[in-house]
């Protein structure tokens, strides 16, 4: 375990000096390299959908490996849906750039956050971006404490929550990853970021 963490972090260091990447990783149990389907195989997420909806597929759930397996996968994390920052800058990055992301191969841009499946339905709608980006819920957050990507937001009323991150995803394994130093931060996450670095 000692020798593990000693990598990563010599690994988190050595990419920092030479500018790889997002140097706030360091803290988050996801690291390149990581195949998420295999490090979280009970984990499930929600896919955004109605009330109605939710009630006809009986409230079903999408394993990761449905996710991910096979597929080139852009995946980003953000505190909450109708939040300051969501809206107005992180979803917005990967909506616009959603045709360079299918010209470069990749399969699937996800959204995923601590919300219900329902309010990332309506959210999804107001910004008129479910044409483009797939919104699966967190609704426990188990996903993201799975990855230690979890965060208590209490201090905006919005208890626990997901970091703000991104992450280029192939059949599972984790190639790419970026995280912000604070969920307020709009630095490293961004859809153009990512995007430079598939």
């Amino acid at each position: 375990m000692a020798s593990t963490l000693l990598k990563r972090a010599s690994y988190s260091a050595m990419r920092s000096a030479v500018g790889i990447g997002a140097s706030s990783r360091g803290y988050a149990a996801v690291a390149v390299g990581t195949d998420l389907v295999s490090a979280a195989p009970d984990v499930s997420l929600q896919k955004a959908r109605s009330w109605d909806e939710g009630v006809s597929s009986k409230f079903s759930t999408t394993p990761l490996k449905d996710i991910f397996k096979d597929k080139k996968v852009v995946i980003f994390g953000l505190p909450g849906a109708y939040t300051g920052v969501c809206s107005q800058q992180h979803v917005p990055s990967y909506k616009s750039n959603i045709d360079k992301f299918k010209a470069k191969g990749i399969d699937s841009v996800i959204c995923v956050a601590v919300n219900d499946p329902y309010v990332l339905n309506g959210w999804a709608d107001k910004l008129e971006a479910k044409d483009s980006i797939e919104f699966y819920g967190d609704f426990d957050g188990s996903f993201h404490k799975s990855f230690e990507l979890d965060k208590d937001l209490s201090v905006a009323l919005l208890g626990p929550r997901s970091q703000r991150w991104s992450a280029y995803v192939v059949d599972g394994k984790v190639k790419v990853l970026n995280v912000e130093e604070a969920p307020s931060d709009f630095k490293v996450s961004g859809g153009d970021v990512i995007l430079g670095q598939i």
